[in-house]
C-alpha cells in the first residue's frame, strides 16, 4: 500500500484529507507540523509528502527540501493558499514539486496524487 505522509496544520483540513486519502486506497500518516513530519520521514520512507506551505515550527518549503535530502525519489506536493510562494523561482522548494492551490476538491486531490505517484 503506497504510503503518504500529510503535514498540514489545519485540524478539520487534515481530517478531510486523511479520510479522502483513505478511502481512495492510501495508507496515510499525518502531523500538525512540520518538525513532526520531518522527524518521521527520517524514520521510514514514504512515497509522497503531502505538505502544506504555511506551518509553524517548520515551514512546507523547509520540510520539501529537507525530505528531498533525505529521499531524493520522494514525491513532493504543495497544497497551499499560497501557491505563489512555492511556484516563486527563488524559493528552496524542489523543483519537481506539484502545487495544489486551496480551495480544491477532494476528488480534484486524489486525483492530482494519483497522477504524482505515476510520475
Amino acid at each position: 500500500m503506497t504510503k503518504i505522509l500529510l503535514a498540514e496544520d489545519d485540524t478539520d483540513m487534515r481530517r478531510f484529507l486523511v479520510k479522502a486519502l483513505q478511502n481512495a486506497g492510501y495508507h496515510v500518516i499525518s502531523y500538525d507540523n512540520g518538525l513532526s513530519a520531518y522527524q518521521r520521514l527520517r524514520e521510514e520512507p514514504f512515497e509522497l509528502l503531502l505538505t502544506d506551505i504555511v506551518m509553524p515550527e517548520m515551514d512546507g518549503i523547509e520540510l520539501a527540501r529537507r525530505a528531498a535530502e533525505l529521499d531524493p525519489d520522494i514525491k513532493i506536493m504543495f497544497i497551499t493558499g499560497f501557491a505563489a510562494v512555492a511556484l516563486n523561482p527563488d524559493s528552496s522548494a524542489p523543483k519537481h514539486a506539484k502545487v495544489l492551490s486551496k480551495p480544491f476538491h477532494l476528488r480534484d486531490l486524489v486525483n492530482e496524487v494519483q497522477k504524482v505517484l505515476a510520475a
